[in-house]
Parts: C-alpha cells; sequence; structure tokens
C-alpha cells in the first residue's frame, strides 16, 4: 500500500511539474512561431532558420530553411508545414524529420501558415501581397489569391476549407472563396495594418490583431463589432485560441500576454510576460492549462494559467544588439548591430542563423564543419580577412555573395567597417592570440 501511494505521489509530482512554469530550450535566435496540436506536441519556428518538433523537453530538429523560420502548423498527424523569410513554404515528415514537399513560388516573405481543418489545403499569407493555395497533399498550386494593397501577414481556414480569410497591411480583412479564388466580402476596412486573424465558427466569430494595439472581435454572420479589447500596447503580434473554445491569448509588442473568456469577451488575465521585448508567438498547451510564448530571447516559455508563477517573465536581459551605444566601444557596437543576432564569437557550437565567428581570418568562406551552407557560399573562393570583411558591407551581402544566406546590411562609413574589423580580429583570435590584433 505504502509502495502504490508513493507511486501515485511520484506521478502527481510529475504531473504538476510538467504543467508548471518551464522553458525549452535548444533554438538559437527568437521564437518567431508556435503551434501545438492538443496532444502533447509543439511546434517552434526560429530566427535561427529551424523548426523545433517537440515531444518533451528536447526537440527534433527540422532543417532545411534558407532564412529566419516565421510561421509553423501541423498538417494531419505524420506532418508539419514551415515558412519564412527564404520565401519558400516546406512539408516536412515527422516521422523521420526530412522535408517532403518545397513549395516554390512566392516572391516575398512568408509570414503565416494556415492548414484546413481536413488538413487538405495549405494557405501561405506573404509580403508579396499574395495568398497562395496549395494542396497539402502534392504540393500543387492551386489559386494565387490577389487582392490585397499590402504584405500579407495572416491567413485562417473556415467552413471545412471552404472560406479563407486573410489580414494585410492595408488593414482589409478579406473573406475568400477558396474554390474559386475569389472575393467574397470585405470583412474590415481601416487604417491600420491587421497583423493576425483567428475564427470561432461554432461561436460565430472572427478576431483580429492589429498595429494600432486594437484587439477586437466581429460576427461571421453580418460582420458586425461584437467586442473592442484594445488596450493601447501595441502592436498585437501573436493570436491564439484555447482547444476547448471559450477563450483566446493575445501578445503585444510590449511583452504582454492577455487572457480574454470569449463567451462575454471579458479580460481575466492579463500580465507581462517579456521584460523586454514582444511577444511574437502563442499556443495554448497541457490541455489548455498553460500557454507557450516565444519572443527575443532562444527559449519557449511555458506559462500555467492558474495564476502561480506570476513573478517569471521571459527576456530577463536585454540582448546584446540592445546596449546602449555608449556602453561599448564603436566597433563592439557594429557587430552587435549587425552580427550578434545571427553569430557568435566562440567556438561554441551553439545553434545560430549563421556560423560562429571564432577563427574567421583566414577561414574559406562556407568552410565551417558543421554548419550547412548555400550552394553560393560553398562554391565561392572567398577567404576571409580584413578586405574581404571590408567589401562585404562595403557592398551587402546581396551583391558580394548573393545567393547567401546573410540578410541584406551595409556599413557605409570606412571608419565604422575599420572599428567592426578591428574589433573582430581581437575577439575571434584563437586562444593565446587576441592580444595580437590592435
Amino acid at each position: 500500500m505504502l509502495r502504490l501511494l508513493a507511486v501515485i505521489l511520484a506521478l502527481w509530482a510529475t504531473a504538476a511539474a510538467a504543467n508548471g512554469f518551464r522553458t525549452l530550450s535548444g533554438h538559437g535566435g527568437p521564437i518567431m512561431g508556435l503551434a501545438a496540436d492538443g496532444n502533447g506536441r509543439l511546434l517552434s519556428a526560429s530566427f535561427d532558420y529551424s523548426v523545433g518538433y517537440w515531444t518533451g523537453n528536447s526537440p527534433q530538429w527540422l532543417e532545411g530553411h534558407r532564412a529566419a523560420v516565421n510561421t509553423v502548423a501541423f498538417v494531419g498527424v505524420d506532418r508539419a508545414v514551415s515558412a519564412g523569410d527564404d520565401d519558400v513554404v516546406r512539408i516536412w515528415d515527422l516521422r523521420t524529420g526530412t522535408e517532403a514537399l518545397t513549395l516554390e513560388g512566392h516572391r516575398g516573405k512568408v509570414l503565416s501558415v494556415a492548414v484546413s481543418p481536413d488538413a487538405a489545403l495549405i494557405a501561405s499569407a506573404s509580403w508579396d501581397q499574395t495568398i497562395r493555395l496549395w494542396d497539402a497533399r502534392t504540393g500543387a498550386l492551386i489559386h494565387v489569391l490577389d487582392g490585397h494593397a499590402g504584405n500579407v501577414n495572416d491567413v485562417v481556414f473556415a467552413n471545412g476549407g471552404g472560406v479563407l480569410y486573410s489580414a494585410a497591411h492595408d488593414g482589409q480583412i478579406l473573406e475568400w472563396d477558396t474554390r474559386s479564388g475569389a472575393v467574397t466580402r470585405t470583412m474590415v476596412r481601416h487604417g491600420f495594418g491587421i497583423n493576425r486573424l483567428l475564427v470561432d465558427e461554432a461561436a460565430g466569430w472572427l478576431a483580429y490583431g492589429a498595429l494600432d494595439g486594437g484587439t477586437r472581435a466581429l460576427s461571421l454572420g453580418d460582420g458586425s463589432e461584437l467586442a473592442d479589447l484594445t488596450l493601447e500596447r501595441r502592436p498585437i503580434l501573436a493570436l491564439a485560441a484555447h482547444p476547448g473554445g471559450g477563450q483566446i491569448a493575445v501578445g503585444d509588442g510590449e511583452g504582454y500576454i492577455m487572457v480574454v473568456d470569449t463567451s462575454d469577451w471579458s479580460i481575466f488575465r492579463d500580465f507581462r510576460a517579456a521584460k523586454n521585448g514582444p511577444i511574437w508567438a502563442l499556443a495554448y498547451v497541457d490541455d489548455g492549462a498553460s500557454i507557450a510564448a516565444g519572443g527575443i530571447e532562444d527559449q519557449v516559455y511555458v506559462f500555467p494559467l492558474d495564476g502561480s508563477d506570476t513573478a517569471r517573465q521571459m527576456a530577463q536581459l536585454k540582448r546584446q544588439f540592445h546596449t546602449d551605444p555608449g556602453e561599448v566601444s564603436n566597433g563592439e557596437r557594429q557587430f552587435l548591430r549587425k552580427c550578434s543576432v545571427c553569430h557568435t564569437l566562440v567556438a561554441d557550437g551553439a545553434r545560430r542563423a549563421g556560423p560562429t565567428l571564432h577563427g574567421v581570418f583566414g577561414r574559406p568562406a562556407g568552410s565551417l564543419e558543421g554548419y550547412s551552407y548555400s550552394d553560393a557560399m560553398t562554391g565561392t573562393d572567398i577567404v576571409w580577412s580584413e578586405e574581404t570583411i571590408d567589401r562585404l558591407f562595403e557592398l551587402g551581402p546581396d551583391h558580394y555573395t548573393p545567393g547567401s544566406k546573410m540578410p541584406m546590411q551595409q556599413i557605409r562609413s570606412p571608419g565604422d567597417r575599420a572599428d567592426l574589423i578591428a574589433f573582430l580580429k581581437r575577439m575571434t583570435a584563437p586562444a593565446g592570440q587576441k592580444g595580437a590584433s590592435k
């Protein structure tokens, strides 16, 4: 009897710990997107070009994107879809961790993907001002939906996949017939860009979050406004729906998570989840008892919604690129602004969007073992030196290393480039040589 009691108590303690505040670590960049399936599985999209597939505290990595990953979703039981700044939508086989289909055609970063309830269709929203509708099984393009006059930020399905709603920087929410590819209704038209959408057909509402800090709900029937939850914290960057219905979570640019009871659109919890930076991604986990959140840190944070652990916050420390200019030298300031989010200076093997810069001087471009380079970098004859790094930032990677993963950026001032190079020479030298360069 005592043995049985001990086993029960151990199981209870394990369950309580699993549902309490916790972090999921492993990414090497900010968390841009999250998706949960209600069965204990979670997908995370990161600036480090990777997708994490979590069934516990350690992920399976889905690698293949050539730029930051912005959005993820489950496609049925065994597959997932992701998209990002490389303009490509990728479908993954979760059983093998390999890329099953590559969907190309967008000419701008993809901010959102949605999967129809029957997992037959995938919609992708892009900053090329279009939405593409794909066959989820074959990857075939069904429609290009072209009706917005600005970057498209989000899409959600309704009516079993027969209806699609889209939101864009042009301040519009459009309703589409997915069979014909035609716009059937304009739900919203105002002066602020709209970032996020949620729909609950059973309850008859569509909710959206906008640049002006507004979170609003509309009737699916006549489009009338049901609620305005604007709290003047802008912009709204993330929305998530409770798996059992009746509740939504809202994340904003000032680091707050607001939890709303949709039966009467009352706010029953509102807390600052991030000391620094925004809430970019939200997903309900633990059967809806907790909310997973992503922001400027490299971890996913899971907050219980029972009011415990209220003192916990993500992003306790500012990222390096937030350092005040007066606290560091100009060379370090250039590194923090231009390089630190993608690269480290030490040989720690940490997951990052770019390879470590440790020992970079004298290293042939595209040659660091263990990092997945683009073909553009492995095919170049560049060797990193004071001259080539200066040229890289003078012209910009899009001109000096076209086709590489490096984001477009320049340092126009020769003095700033020289200061950066001097800092890199000092900080990336092998052990025992750090004092060799001034």
